[in-house]
């Protein structure tokens, strides 16, 4: 198992633009009262669902990250609260980070995918510190008979309240953004429609001020892709479509997050199809409406994470979660040539599929002492622990352990810089300390490395 990194203000992505601008300080959103919260870490708010279903939960889970690009999940990425009201399971959670520095949990109030469930509640909890979840309640936003999905906050210092967003079908026939204003997430103004371009949309994500600016992101379902409107100010109905979609399939839920430490911004997107991909876009001027894929290999999301929401932690908040709820017991292995592929199980065999995929605990090893040189690892099975990874006629297969000393070299490899990149590794053999874990075919096997191809394929990123 790998040991999450300290917060460093190296490499650090950037805070979710949604945060209120008194919290953002020294960042570039604008300067904060003394004593604000200004990062350098994060958290990500999301559910699970995967293929099959095997890693799918309706409950909140949370995520930490050093800089906003790999993501540790906490508590074994099992929930870390549940609803008992309404619907009895969530979607959509998202973090806000309020005035005094405390935290309010926002979510849809469903479980499943039953999109013709009504409910005019959302789900609320509150917390000092995201270590414990008190005060958990539904508020209700409005009377209409339809959903009130996908719940953001913001502060809007002309009011001195919180803004509320959410998705809802009114008399217009079709989905737009909503807003209730309130001051502590019990009860709330009257609703009012925050953004409605005349044909459906949802999932609204903010960034505050900007260049004088606010800007809107969204989903545009007719186009299945986001698109961005922005406005001088926060009053409902002032907002104008002006950006270029971007889309990697049908994707949705946006996230706005800025780098502190440079002019980038980036924007992520949820696609369903296929279902449950996090992809990233970025840009160095958020005016411009125009945006660029990022390489998948800078970023990992969490396993079977879907529509997250991401949050500023400082280093002492980021080490508390870590503490409180623990790192994986596993880790996952990313592929430097096909990042979209990971190191798993299938039939016994060792290879590289595409994520996401079920069981996926295929994909979960554990990363014991070398069975037969301590210095060196085993990769242990999750789900078939009397198992590890090993070389038989040079292909990688997973064995039952006969305690033999050939098993036990067959299953010990050495990490090493990464032969491609040397911020990732690379696995040489025990016992054939010339030749190197690579994929071929994205079959596993072990193979002397000579050419830039071999050593990109024997390249892997251990994370979660």
């Amino acid at each position: 198992m790998t040991t999450p990194r300290r917060p460093s203000r190296r490499r650090v992505l950037g805070m979710a633009a949604t945060v209120p601008l008194a919290l953002t300080a020294d960042l570039a959103l604008g300067a904060g009262p003394a004593g604000a919260a200004t990062g350098p870490a994060f958290v990500m708010a999301h559910f699970t669902e995967s293929p099959d279903g095997l890693g799918t939960d309706y409950g909140l889970h949370l995520a930490v990250s050093p800089d906003g690009l790999e993501w540790t999940p906490l508590n074994q990425n099992k929930p870390v609260a549940t609803p008992t009201q309404g619907a009895g399971g969530l979607r959509d959670p998202f973090v806000l980070r309020r005035q005094d520095g405390t935290f309010t949990v926002l979510a849809t109030d469903l479980k499943g995918t039953d999109w013709s469930y009504n409910s005019q509640y959302i789900h609320v909890w509150d917390s000092t510190d995201l270590r414990s979840l008190t005060g958990y309640r539904r508020l209700k936003l409005h009377d209409m008979t339809t959903h009130s999905w996908a719940p953001e906050a913001f502060w809007d210092a002309s009011r001195g309240q919180y803004g509320i967003v959410y998705s809802s079908v009114n008399s217009s026939g079709h989905n737009v953004l909503m807003i209730n204003y309130t001051t502590d997430f019990r009860t709330a103004s009257a609703p009012q429609v925050f953004f409605d371009p005349g044909y459906d949309v949802i999932d609204g994500s903010l960034a505050l001020g900007v260049g004088g600016t606010n800007y809107l992101y969204f989903k545009d379902s007719s186009k299945q892709a986001l698109v961005g409107a922005r406005s001088a100010g926060l009053a409902p109905g002032s907002w104008q479509v002006f950006s270029t979609p971007v889309a990697h399939g049908g994707t949705e839920a946006p996230i706005l997050v800025k780098s502190p430490s440079s002019g980038t911004w980036y924007l992520w997107g949820d696609t369903y199809t296929p279902n449950g991909v996090f992809y990233a876009w970025q840009t160095g001027d958020l005016a411009s409406g125009t945006w660029t894929p990022v390489d998948q290999r800078r970023y990992t999301q969490p396993v079977n994470s879907k529509h997250g929401s991401i949050a500023p932690l400082t280093g002492t908040q980021y080490d508390n979660l870590l503490a409180h709820w623990g790192a994986p017991a596993w880790n996952r292995l990313k592929s430097y040539n096909h990042p979209d592929r990971y190191v798993r199980h299938a039939g016994f065999a060792g290879r590289i599929d595409p994520y996401p995929f079920d069981p996926y605990t295929d994909a979960q090893w554990k990363l014991v002492p070398g069975l037969a040189d301590a210095s060196g690892v085993s990769f242990q099975s999750v789900n078939y622990p009397d198992r590890y990874l090993r070389h038989y006629s040079y292909e990688l297969r997973l064995d039952v352990n006969d305690g033999t000393s050939v098993f036990a070299q067959d299953a010990t490899f050495h990490k090493v810089a990464g032969l491609a990149d040397s911020a990732w590794t690379s696995f040489r053999s025990h016992n054939h300390p010339t030749r190197y874990i690579r994929h071929s075919g994205y079959a596993l096997r072990i193979d002397p490395v000579s050419t830039a191809t071999d050593r990109a394929d024997a390249t892997f990123r251990i994370g979660y």
